[in-house]
Formats: structure tokens, sequence, C-alpha cells
């Protein structure tokens, strides 16, 4: 399967609602990111043809609202966009990763226990499996919205 293209971070927030709630309309999706960030109407939607064009949703014309979907799944996003970030900031070294992003944002009891977890699944099975549906992102207080 090709690689997609790299979404922005207006990109990504989009991609989050359509993760979060399904295939929406564009007013859908902006209500959702209007309660958040300052965003008119008229640039979600633009912003969504643009990713319609650029392969990261699909776009049902068959009513008059377009409904949007996200392309791809959340975690194959993730895996992407991690895999970009280790090669070209970390040298390919995931264990550089790791300590950056702990010494960065130090994890709570509950994600130590389950990244233990999914080291010990990597080494007994040679792979990770998907993180549980109990643990959840957290938000960083220095989140920047573009």
């Amino acid at each position: 399967m090709a690689r997609l293209p790299r979404p922005t971070e207006s990109e990504l927030a989009i991609l989050g609602v359509l993760w979060t709630k399904g295939p929406s309309t564009v007013r859908q999706v902006n209500d959702i990111l209007s309660a958040s960030r300052d965003t008119g109407y008229t640039t979600t939607l633009k912003l969504m043809q643009i990713m319609a064009e650029k392969g990261l949703v699909t776009r049902d014309e068959r009513d008059r609202s377009h409904v949007y979907a996200a392309k791809v799944p959340q975690d194959q996003t993730q895996r992407q966009l991690v895999t970009d970030l280790v090669d070209r900031a970390f040298g390919g070294s995931a264990a550089a990763l790791v300590l950056q992003a702990l010494s960065a944002h130090p994890a709570s009891p509950d994600e130590l226990v389950e990244i233990q977890r999914l080291i010990d699944d990597y080494k007994r099975d040679g792979r990770v499996a998907a993180p549980s549906k109990t643990s959840k992102p957290r938000k960083s207080s220095g989140d920047h919205h573009g």
C-alpha cells in the first residue's frame, strides 16, 4: 500500500474528529473543531476538500451535504507518523524516541504498566499488539493548533 501524505496539524485535528465520530459532514466537523479553536466553516471545508484530493479522506457525494470519512484508521496513521519521526529525528532508533518521549512527558503509573505490557508482548511475539482500549492519549498543555 502506498504511503499517504503526512497530515498537517490542522488535518490531524480533522482526522481526529472523523476517527472519533465516524463519517461526518463539514458542518459536523466544524462544529466540533470550533468548540476548541477559532475555525471558520469555509476554512474547514477547504481543508477537507484538500484532504480528499490528497487521499487522506473519502467523500460521499450522494447527498447534498457531502459526508467525509478518514481513509485510513487512526493506528495506521499514527504508525506512519512515528516511523517518519523515528527515521528523521532519531536516526531510526526507537529507544531514543521512547527515552525522549518519557523525559518530555512523564508517564502515569497506568501508562507505565501498559508500556511494560507492550514490551513483554514484543519480547514474546516479536511484534507489538495494539495498545489496549483503556489507554487514552493525554493532551499536552502545550498543544498548539494551526
